[in-house]
């Protein structure tokens, strides 16, 4: 039996999206995130205390990789400069990459790809908020964590107070490391490679990214292993959400075109008065009352000379 939709209820068509609307939006995401990340920051004794608490919990589930991980960092040059690179930049540039990809070639995931992102990052804003933490590198020195940021910062663009340009540090927070947003980020890239990209590479490239990344921010000592963890948890949430964000923004959308014609048509006030009000001469009239007949109503006129007038031919009889 075919379905057929009540009147009135008829999805309005999804308008397609433009890379001059797409683009002012994810900016403006983007600076709401890093405006509220820096604005939520937490005491600072809070944060050492959150983090030395991750600290102990990974102790003891024995899954405190970061040591080892920041030991070989530190100590082998060849390995910790590229991975202070990978972490200064590759999320700035690899995540911008995949959403272009995916705005050009595979248009129909976009939106849902997009949104599944921005809903992660704020729910990330949240943790951030809500559970300030130290990273392992701004731990005392007792706990055995170097910043190899400031270690090899000669070598790079930033300084050595965080991922930061030079004279910058001042300007990000430092103590929002839980979640790990660099994994959270590098993951959604890794499942838009391995589903979409459609080629052996692009798959492998989907499963090591997120994989490397993930050891980077442990051996940099930006980030715990429970960071990490936290990281793709946040992400498989937002991935939750996404269809209810797209549906909520759905009635938005036709809530608010179905309210401006209405506003606008309010706006309009009274009907404006009409120039030829006065005017007796009707449609196909060239003088008043041309086409008024001089009969009553149903009255048949008479065709005679004088009624059509001089010259003209009389009626047949």
């Amino acid at each position: 039996m075919p379905q057929t939709e009540t009147p009135g209820t008829e999805a309005a068509p999804r308008a397609r999206l433009r890379w001059w609307t797409e683009l002012p939006l994810l900016v403006l995401v983007y600076a709401c995130y890093s405006a509220g990340r820096l604005l939520a920051r937490g005491d600072v004794t809070t944060a050492v205390d959150h983090g030395l608490a991750i600290l102990r919990v990974e102790k003891f589930l024995h899954i405190n990789a970061e040591h080892p991980l920041n030991r070989l960092f530190r100590t082998q040059a060849w390995i910790g400069v590229p991975a202070d690179f990978w972490y200064a930049s590759l999320h700035y540039l690899v995540t911008p990459v995949i959403l272009v990809w995916l705005f050009r070639s595979r248009t129909a995931l976009y939106r849902a790809a997009r949104t599944w992102l921005m809903t992660s990052t704020f729910i990330g804003l949240i943790g951030f908020t809500l559970l300030p933490t130290c990273p392992p590198r701004l731990l005392s020195a007792g706990h055995g964590f170097v910043d190899t940021m400031a270690q090899y910062s000669s070598y790079g663009w930033w300084g050595g107070e965080a991922s930061a340009p030079r004279g910058m540090g001042g300007m990000t927070n430092q103590y929002a490391a839980m979640p790990s947003l660099h994994v959270g980020w590098a993951l959604w890239c890794g499942v838009m490679l391995w589903r979409h990209g459609g080629t052996r590479t692009a798959k492998t490239a989907g499963v090591l990214y997120p994989l490397i990344t993930t050891l980077v921010v442990m051996g940099t000592a930006n980030h715990y292993f429970l960071d990490a963890v936290a990281g793709a948890a946040v992400m498989g949430v937002g991935l939750l959400l996404t269809p209810l964000v797209m549906r909520g923004a759905d009635r938005a959308r036709r809530y608010f075109a179905a309210r401006v014609p209405l506003v606008a048509a309010a706006s309009t006030g009274p009907s404006a008065p009409i120039v030829s009000g006065g005017c007796q001469t009707s449609t196909g009239e060239r003088i008043p009352r041309q086409r008024e007949s001089p009969f009553g109503p149903g009255a048949e006129p008479g065709a005679t000379p004088s009624d059509a007038g001089d010259g003209a031919p009389a009626a047949a009889r």
